[in-house]
């Protein structure tokens, strides 16, 4: 129920990346409308693309419902209707152009078949106009569709993908709300887990929007690890109307599902039928209250039909080894750079160590990494304690001596041109190159070109291990300079970087950047920044754009009125490094590009 005014619209969008609804056997649209008076009319568009890959663009068809009568009503919309609609690859709804002013009833919809390629159950007129269609992806709360006869595929809630998306942007995979009451001792994210630590009587939940799983989903499911004797309440939420200001909710026991826990991880359900008074037609939340321990949660999705397994994660795609070669050259010293026999000391006598000791331990002349994918940590080998020159080097290799998983990128620091730590930036810069790309495939060596680093080498400070994209160990034994590679090994061309700047080239100047932060003080950034009478530019993540209900759009076009200058910040704000492949990469970025566009109008 809303009220209608001038240009308002109400959409509802699909999970990703696409509904096959007629490859189901659909061939219509299906629901329940109550216009304010009889003789209104409305305007339905149906988002469609060529392919259901997730980065098709999508394309709008309307068809206007006419002669409404005033009372509640059940209208059928066959695809048919829709000139030019792909309904093998549905993305969204809209309902909008709407005749008259007042109270408008949209009930629940849905997917019908039957009604074969006829004519609609109301009059139907030409929708020729054009109307600009909104992004495909919504983090507001939506309807879930009854899923196609034989397409169930089990629906992700929530992988636990990144720490920035769940306790900075609140949102799980759905892109729809989740968080815990703040009364949680922590919550961290880490290889697609994520472990809530309880303080007294914290609860954790997660929005599932309005989701449709009668004779479609028989449950949710998820791994679980927690000691032995730990038990929880587990609380389910539906609503009729699809709101969130009353929900209907039931709840069970760990003890109640059955559930034991042992300090392993295992696969557990929560079967709809236990929940008694659920309405399975609007499943709206999960609630988790009661922690009596610390809890891991591994992949959390509806699950198709009466018994779930765990939600497949694909794991990081690692460069293929080369299949050709560039030609060899010979260096004119080798030495070795860390040999790991002192915790705090590199062979050369200056400082290694890492962001978080805890992700990485030295012993026996070895060095394993355990960062469980964490792609923002890195660890630092010091070269010299100021700055060293090596362009002398420039025809040998970095070598590195390794075991494990080569999912993880070398970086080369340049120092800045005073050689003075205690002037800023320092490093200025580096380069970075992805090892896998240099790995052999046994997996025990890396060769890097030290040409392939694309810094100052002249004013060389020390190296960096980082992004660390698989939740696979990694074991390193020797770092070192040597003068040529061993007969036969395959080193690949150079991929061309882009060069990072930490400082502006014009003196006497700094550039002033602010990252997105909690949308609640964002009015008293941009009012704190106004005062100091200065320019910014700030770094916007995608996805809240598109959420009307932190009004982040209005105040980013307040800023850039103001004459500020907008920049990306990807989609959901994960580590790059460590999506699975090229593809999600791309999505990150496409999809802030599409969200800043629609919503900001600029590019």
């Amino acid at each position: 129920m809303f009220e209608a005014s001038a240009n308002c619209y109400f959409y509802t969008t699909f999970p990703a990346p696409c509904q096959q609804a007629s490859t189901g056997g659909y061939d219509g649209l299906t629901l329940t409308v109550k216009a304010p008076a009889g003789g209104s009319s409305m305007l339905v568009e149906i988002q469609t693309s060529d392919d259901c890959s997730a980065n098709a663009a999508a394309k709008s068809s309307y068809f206007t419902v006419s002669s409404l009568t005033g009372d509640t009503q059940t209208v059928t919309i066959p695809f048919t209707q829709f000139a030019d609609a792909n309904a093998a690859s549905v993305k969204a709804f809209v309902f909008q152009g709407f005749s008259t002013g007042g109270t408008w009833e949209i009930g629940q919809t849905s997917f019908s078949c039957g009604r074969g390629s006829g004519d609609s159950s109301v009059t139907a007129t030409s929708a020729s106009q054009s109307i600009s269609s909104i992004s495909q992806t919504s983090v507001s709360a939506s309807t879930t569709p009854s899923t196609p006869p034989g397409e169930c595929s089990d629906l992700l809630i929530d992988d636990w993908s990144s720490q920035s998306r769940l306790t900075f942007l609140f949102y799980n995979a759905l892109l729809l709300p989740t968080s815990d009451d703040g009364t949680m001792q922590s919550i961290e994210v880490s290889d697609n887990r994520v472990t809530l630590t309880p303080g007294g009587s914290s609860y954790f939940y997660s929005s599932v929007g309005c989701t449709s799983a009668t004779n479609i989903y028989g449950g949710i499911g998820m791994n679980i690890n927690a000691v032995a004797g730990t038990t929880l309440q587990v609380e389910i939420q539906s609503s009729a109307s699809c709101g969130s200001s009353s929900p209907a909710s039931s709840s069970l026991s760990s003890t109640q599902l059955g559930w034991t826990f042992d300090g392993t991880e295992k696969y557990y359900s929560i079967p709809f039928s236990r929940f008694s008074g659920l309405d399975t037609d609007h499943v709206t939340a999960i609630l988790f209250s009661g922690l009596s321990q610390p809890v891991t949660f591994g992949p959390m999705a509806f699950y198709c039909g009466n018994t779930g397994s765990p939600y497949p994660i694909a794991s990081p795609s690692e460069p293929g080894v080369p299949t050709s070669t560039i030609p060899a050259t010979t260096g004119p010293t080798s030495f070795v750079i860390d040999a790991f026999d002192s915790p705090n000391a590199n062979a050369l006598g200056f400082w290694h160590g890492g962001d978080d000791p805890a992700t990485y331990s030295i012993s026996g002349g070895k060095i394993t990494f355990s960062m469980n994918g964490n792609a923002d940590l890195s660890w630092y080998t010091q070269l010299s304690g100021s700055c060293t020159d090596f362009t002398a080097n420039d025809n040998g290799y970095l070598h590195i001596a390794y075991t494990g998983s080569a999912a993880f990128s070398v970086a080369l620091q340049q120092h800045n041109p005073s050689c003075d730590t205690s002037v800023a930036p320092y490093p200025q810069t580096w380069d970075v190159v992805e090892a896998g790309r240099y790995a052999n495939s046994a997996n025990s060596d890396i060769y890097i070109p030290l040409t392939h680093f694309n810094i100052e080498r002249s004013r060389t400070i020390g190296l960096a291990l980082k992004g660390f994209y698989a939740s696979a160990k990694t074991t390193v034994s020797r770092i070192e300079l040597v003068q040529s590679v061993p007969a036969g090994f395959s080193v690949p061309s150079k991929i061309e970087t882009a060069p990072l700047y930490f400082a502006c080239t014009r003196p006497n100047s700094f550039a002033f950047a602010i990252d997105d932060g909690a949308p609640g003080f964002a009015q008293q950034v941009l009012e704190a920044i106004n005062e100091a009478d200065i320019k910014v530019t700030f770094f916007t993540v995608g996805a809240p754009l598109l959420d009307t209900a932190n009004n982040l759009t209005n105040v980013y076009n307040e800023m850039l009125s103001r004459g500020h200058q907008m920049a990306y910040h990807s989609f959901t704000h994960p580590p790059m490094e460590g999506l699975p492949d090229k593809a999600a990469i791309d999505s990150e970025l496409t999809q802030a590009i599409n969200a800043v566009q629609s919503n900001l109008n600029v590019r």
